[in-house]
């Protein structure tokens, strides 16, 4: 039976169409086409104060954590470790303390990114270290930062590292997402080398690209500066970037909340910087959320670990979805070029191919556009489907030339939901044939490694603790004596200056809470007027807190401040919204809403400098959206108001001072009865 010409027609269209999406379903992995070289995946400590509650994690909880980020072959396995160079100011959810407060001052036992980076070298003593400033204090350069002051404010941090905990930081930027000096940066490199830093390397300038250009026209800031390193490429990179030929960093990335989505995008930009940027490190802000969650971007991290007094910690999709990349390959391996073996896949998704020639490590993921979104920037849309894809490996040289003849292979899934989701399961092996082929199906919302690697392995420390509220372990008191010199008090959040262990030498008040922030920093970000720290929970309505309180000699301006319902914290006034007591150096005291409506005013307390006074507030509901709040001195009420409707429902308890020394001891917070 003869076919009709249209047949023919359309038989000759669905073979053409057959044989071009056989051809498209083919990924060739050429191993003479090296690109450049894998610098690592990280996280980022800082920016602000993003550990802050982790140091208060009991053990084994605390090692536990630690263990998921930084061991090898376990969790996250992270390659880099960025830390904020602490600056006395707030830089996103709190404040990190100075290594020096001023000019005359240098105390490197302050902070804890101290000890993270230590716990981190024990775990993988080849871990990268990368410092970066926020903020710095207010006297360097009489507010310039680009001063001579800073450079030695720079230099003396680098010092601290190395002599006091012995550690080796790799690389140090310039100022995050403020604009650089170039020539500030040509002069830091010169007092890097002339200090005996000549191995520390700059990444410049932790913003956007326009370094490059600047870099492409000035020799000698391009010899100054090791690799570009911006935040939230979007996986792009332009050409004036490429063509440096330097190392190109995503010096900070991700920032997205830690749930399937989040798994997703950081899935997609770990491959996606590669093949459509040339960007060889990628660095996630941040590393871990151990913060209060109702602090800005509650949620973030590769992890989450804000429960310190039950120990409870969130192991999230982000870990596992590093160990894809991190468990299988290593600093100093070797890309295979975007196009021959490295980019995307026929019907989306991507595929990134690395080898220190020996072994080689294949990274694909399949993500869609809704559960990859990151949270910047815009993520245009696409479309991908399920696909099966050949894979042919040519070329290959390690073991003589021999084409494995199987493949570890470690998957995936991102569903909907964590319930429907699967991490970092080991599948059955993958079988290659002779001529150095396999083929596998790619369901959309799946990560796969397929390795020569047999190493990886997905780490188990058993279920945490459950989750409690703040108020679980309310009431909650602290005479700040357990604690070393320095430190930080268990679960105060400091959002402007920095508040920390003194130790008093006295009989009466042994070990005290000092504020020790003397003047503004050289901000980052706007904050609160003065300084303050919060403590417990925002979710707080009722509440009972006083405390014991010095304003030091030296001080005749100072006052001391105590608060409930502090319901904000980050770059914004954290005074802007509670109640506080003020009370001030010449016996005058003010009971506020929010830092400057006056409710009640007074004087004539006895306060002065250098004496020990007790100051406290009450706040509790009060009819039908009403509140009821009672200030006492010295355990005399000395005001009490009732708000009909209440302009704070919630929030932390909080303390705070004047730019002077403030000391505070036996604090107490409770819910009244």
């Amino acid at each position: 039976k003869k076919m009709k010409a249209s047949q023919v027609v359309l038989g000759l269209v669905l073979c053409v169409l057959y044989v071009q999406v056989t051809v498209q379903q083919h990924v060739d992995i050429d191993f003479n086409k090296l690109g450049r070289t894998f610098e690592g995946v990280g996280g980022l400590s800082g920016g602000g104060a993003t550990s802050r509650l982790l140091v208060d994690y009991p053990e084994p909880y605390k090692s536990q954590i630690l263990d998921y980020l930084f061991l090898p072959n376990f969790g996250a396995s992270l390659q880099i470790l960025k830390v904020e160079i602490g600056g006395d100011g707030q830089t996103t959810d709190g404040t990190e303390p100075s290594h020096m407060h001023t000019r005359d001052d240098l105390n490197y036992h302050r902070g804890y990114e101290w000890t993270l980076m230590l716990e981190a070298k024990k775990r993988n003593p080849n871990i990268l270290l990368y410092g970066l400033s926020w903020c710095v204090p207010g006297w360097i350069g009489n507010g310039n930062y680009f001063s001579q002051d800073n450079l030695n404010y720079h230099i003396s941090w680098l010092q601290g590292a190395k002599k006091v905990y012995n550690l080796t930081i790799d690389f140090i930027g310039i100022w995050n997402e403020r604009n650089y000096d170039v020539n500030w940066i040509k002069s830091l490199r010169t007092q890097l080398n002339a200090n005996g830093f000549g191995s520390t390397k700059i990444i410049a300038a932790d913003g956007g690209w326009q370094i490059a250009t600047d870099m492409s026209h000035d020799p000698v800031l391009n010899s100054s500066i090791y690799a570009v390193g911006v935040h939230y490429p979007g996986t792009t990179s332009p050409l004036v970037a490429q063509n440096l030929h330097k190392p190109l960093w995503a010096s900070e990335d991700y920032s997205t909340f830690a749930d399937t989505v989040g798994g997703g995008c950081w899935a997609r930009i770990l491959n996606q910087n590669y093949v459509n940027g040339l960007m060889t490190a990628t660095i996630s802000w941040n590393l871990i959320a151990s913060y209060y969650q109702s602090l800005p971007f509650g949620g973030d991290g590769l992890m989450w670990a804000n429960n310190p007094w039950t120990g409870h910690y969130d192991l999230k999709s982000p870990v596992w979805v590093s160990a894809h990349t991190t468990q299988f390959s290593s600093i100093g391996w070797r890309y295979i070029d975007v196009g021959f073996g490295s980019g995307h896949l026929p019907k989306n998704g991507s595929v990134v191919t690395m080898t220190n020639g020996k072994d080689f490590t294949m990274v694909v993921e399949t993500m869609s556009h809704d559960r990859s979104i990151c949270i910047r920037p815009n993520l245009p849309p696409y479309t991908i489907e399920n696909q099966t894809v050949t894979f042919n490996i040519k070329n290959w040289k390690g073991n003589n030339g021999n084409i494995p003849k199987t493949l570890y292979h470690w998957k995936s899934h991102l569903g909907n939901n964590e319930e429907h989701s699967s991490y970092f399961n080991r599948e059955n092996l993958i079988h290659v044939s002779a001529t150095g082929s396999f083929t596998i199906h790619l369901d959309i919302n799946t990560v796969h490694t397929f390795t020569t690697l047999s190493t990886g392995h997905k780490g188990n420390h058993g279920t945490p603790p459950a989750p409690k509220s703040f108020l679980s372990i309310l009431p909650y008191h602290d005479n700040f004596n357990s604690y070393p010199e320095y430190s930080e008090a268990r679960y105060f959040a400091d959002q402007t200056g920095s508040f920390e262990i003194f130790d008093t030498k006295s009989s009466s008040h042994s070990k005290v809470l000092r504020q020790t922030v003397l003047q503004p920093v050289i901000a980052w970000c706007g904050a609160s007027s003065s300084p303050i720290s919060i403590i417990g929970t925002r979710s707080m309505t009722d509440f009972n807190v006083t405390i014991e309180a010095m304003i030091e000699n030296g001080f005749s301006n100072g006052h001391v401040v105590i608060g409930g319902r502090t319901s904000q914290g980050g770059c914004t006034d954290s005074y802007g919204e509670g109640y506080y007591l003020s009370v001030y150096v010449n016996g005058e005291w003010s009971l506020t809403r929010g830092g400057n409506n006056v409710m009640q005013k007074g004087r004539g307390l006895s306060v002065g400098m250098g004496n020990w006074f007790r100051i406290g507030l009450e706040g509790r509901s009060e009819g039908k959206g009403g509140v009821e709040l009672r200030a006492e001195f010295n355990g005399v009420k000395i005001a009490e108001v009732k708000e009909a409707k209440e302009t704070w429902s919630q929030g932390w308890a909080s303390i705070g001072s004047g730019y002077n020394h403030a000391q505070f001891d036996n604090f107490y917070l409770s819910i009244p009865k």
